[in-house]
């Protein structure tokens, strides 16, 4: 006996997050897998722990905002708000969801970089 179907697999959705200079951006899937990085020389200066934490954040906001994406897809698809409300996406294999990070201002954004 055969069970298996014909369901195509699910295509990854992204989203791409620039800090407010437009100096770095991250492009990440909404399982918090980021796929593309892109960083401005300028930003070097900054040190590794600052540019680090600043990819972090920015990689956070882009999984939550394609997580948005692939829920209003879902949603236009007919999958029932129910349904779509108690999907909890883990990220990256963590153990728990990414914790929520507001739109706004980085660190980095925040101390005028």
């Amino acid at each position: 006996m055969d069970f298996t179907t014909d369901i195509p697999a699910a295509s990854p959705v992204t989203a791409i997050v620039h800090n407010r200079a437009g100096t770095i951006s991250v492009r990440t899937t909404d399982d918090g897998l980021p796929v593309e990085l892109r960083i401005d020389p300028r930003e070097l200066r900054y040190g590794a722990a600052a540019l680090a934490d600043e990819i972090l954040a920015l990689n956070r906001r882009a999984a939550q905002e394609a997580a948005a994406i692939r829920h209003r897809d879902l949603r236009e698809q007919g999958v029932p708000s129910e349904v779509v409300d108690r999907m909890r996406r883990l990220s990256c294999g963590d153990a728990t969801a990414p914790p929520y990070v507001p739109p706004g201002r980085t660190r980095l954004e925040e101390e005028g970089r």
